[in-house]
C-alpha cells in the first residue's frame, strides 16, 4: 500500500514518477464555470478538473492526501504547510462550529501545548488524564486531543479507552510518532489523525508539512480553513512526502528494531537513570501499537547538555524521524515554551533526552551515545 497509494494512475498516463505540478493558477476560457467551481472550492469540497488557483488545491497534493488517507484507513486527507497549521487548522474549525472548549491530555509536543494554553486561536482548554477525561467534558467540547505515543516521554494511552470516554466528542491523535506503520488510531475509534509530515513520512529532514486523516464532512471543514488562510502544502513538499510513504514501513521498522536495542542496553548503563521506551514497559496498554516504536527517551544522571555535546555520529538537533538520529534535550528546545512545573508534572525532567533512531548500524549509535554518556558523568563527577 504504501509504494503504490497515490500512484495507481500511473500506467495509464504513461508515467513511472508522479507528476509534480508547479503551476499556482490554472487557465479557463470559461468565466461563467470557472466562479461556480470557486463556490464549490470555497465550501470545502473538491469539484472535478483543474484546480482555479493553488491555494484551493493542487493535483501533486492531492497524490500524497489520497496516499496518507488510505494508509490511515481514513475517507479524506488534508494538507498543510506544516504540523502545527494542520493542528491550527483543527482549532479554527471547531471554533468556528461553535464548540471553543477542548480537552487534551499531557504531554503534547510542546507548541501544541502552547497553542492550547495560550487560547490564541479562540480555544479553551482543559487538561485531563485517560481517567479524568470524561469528566472534563462540556456541552461547548468540540474535540479531545491526545498524543500517543507522546512526545516526550513515549507515554502510551489506550485508544479504544479514550475513545469510549470521549462519547460523541472527536477524538484527534496526533500519530507523528507512530506513523500508520505502528499505529491506526482510526480503527481504535479515534475520528481525526494528524501528523507532522516533517517527520516520518518525509523522512529525510528536507521537507516541512503537515497533514490529517478523518472522514470527508470535517476534511470540508479543513479545505475551507485552508482556502482563506492560505496554510497549503507546497507541490513540492506533497512529491517529496508521497514519495517518502513509498519507504516509510522498511524505514520505521529499521530504525524500531534498532531503537529497541538501544533501549535495552541504555536501561544497563549505569550513567542513565531511567529509560522510557514502550518495548520495555511490561504494563503498557495492550492491542495497538505494534512494537516500541523508533523513539526513545531516558533521563541520565550527569549533566544532559555534556551529552548532547559530545555526540559526533548522531546529529544533536530538534526535529525526529530522519534517516539519520537526533538526540535533543526537550527541556531546552521542543518543550521549553511550556510552563516549569507544566513540564515537571508531565513527566519532562531537566535530565530527559530524547532520541530518534536513523538508519545507521546500531553498533556505530552505541559507540557515540556511550561514549557521550560518558562525558555526561564526567562532567557532573567535575
Amino acid at each position: 500500500m504504501a509504494v503504490h497509494a497515490g500512484r495507481e494512475d500511473l500506467v495509464e498516463l504513461g508515467l513511472h514518477a508522479p507528476p509534480l505540478d508547479l503551476s499556482t493558477t490554472y487557465p479557463a476560457r470559461d468565466s461563467r464555470a470557472e466562479a461556480a467551481r470557486l463556490e464549490e472550492f470555497a465550501e470545502g469540497a473538491r469539484p472535478p478538473g483543474q484546480p482555479v488557483y493553488a491555494r484551493l488545491d493542487n493535483p501533486t497534493v492531492g497524490r500524497f492526501e489520497r496516499a496518507l488517507a488510505e494508509l490511515e484507513g481514513a475517507e479524506q486527507a488534508v494538507a498543510f504547510a506544516s504540523g502545527m497549521a494542520a493542528l491550527s487548522a483543527c482549532l479554527l474549525a471547531t471554533v468556528a462550529a461553535g464548540r471553543p472548549h477542548v480537552v487534551a491530555v499531557r504531554p503534547l509536543y510542546g507548541t501544541s501545548d502552547h497553542l492550547l494554553a495560550s487560547g490564541l486561536l479562540g480555544t479553551r482548554v482543559s487538561w485531563a488524564t485517560p481517567e479524568t477525561l470524561a469528566a472534563e467534558l462540556r456541552p461547548d467540547t468540540g474535540l479531545v486531543l491526545v498524543e500517543t505515543p507522546a512526545n516526550p516521554t513515549l507515554r502510551e494511552h489506550d485508544l479504544r479507552d479514550l475513545a469510549i470516554a470521549c462519547g460523541e466528542v472527536p477524538l484527534l491523535v496526533d500519530n507523528t510518532f507512530a506513523t500508520p506503520v505502528l499505529q491506526r488510531p482510526i480503527e481504535c475509534g479515534a475520528d481525526i489523525v494528524l501528523h507532522s509530515a516533517t517527520k516520518f513520512l518525509g523522512g529525510h529532514g528536507d521537507v516541512l508539512g503537515g497533514v490529517v486523516a478523518c472522514r470527508e464532512g470535517f476534511a470540508r471543514s479543513l479545505r475551507q480553513m485552508r482556502f482563506v488562510t492560505g496554510a497549503t502544502l507546497h507541490p513540492l513538499a506533497g512529491y517529496l512526502l508521497l514519495r517518502g510513504l513509498s519507504t516509510l514501513p522498511v524505514r520505521v521498522e529499521a530504525a524500531s528494531a534498532t531503537a529497541h536495542e538501544l533501549a535495552t542496553r541504555l536501561a544497563e548503563h549505569p550513567a542513565v537513570l531511567r529509560v522510557h521506551y514502550p518495548g520495555l514497559d511490561p504494563l503498557r496498554p495492550r492491542g495497538q501499537l505494534r512494537g516500541g516504536g523508533p523513539l526513545l527517551a531516558f533521563e541520565v544522571a550527569g549533566d544532559p547538555h555534556a551529552v548532547i555535546g559530545a555526540v559526533r555520529l548522531i546529529t544533536p538537533a530538534v526535529s525526529l524521524g530522519s534517516v539519520d538520529s537526533l538526540i535533543q534535550h526537550p527541556a531546552s528546545l521542543s518543550h521549553h515554551i511550556v510552563g516549569e512545573d507544566d513540564r515537571r508534572n508531565a513527566g519532562i525532567s531537566e535530565g530527559l533526552l530524547r532520541l530518534s533512531i536513523g538508519l545507521e548500524h546500531v553498533e556505530d549509535l552505541w559507540a557515540d551515545l556511550s561514549a557521550a554518556l560518558e562525558a555526561g558523568a564526567a562532567r557532573r563527577a567535575g
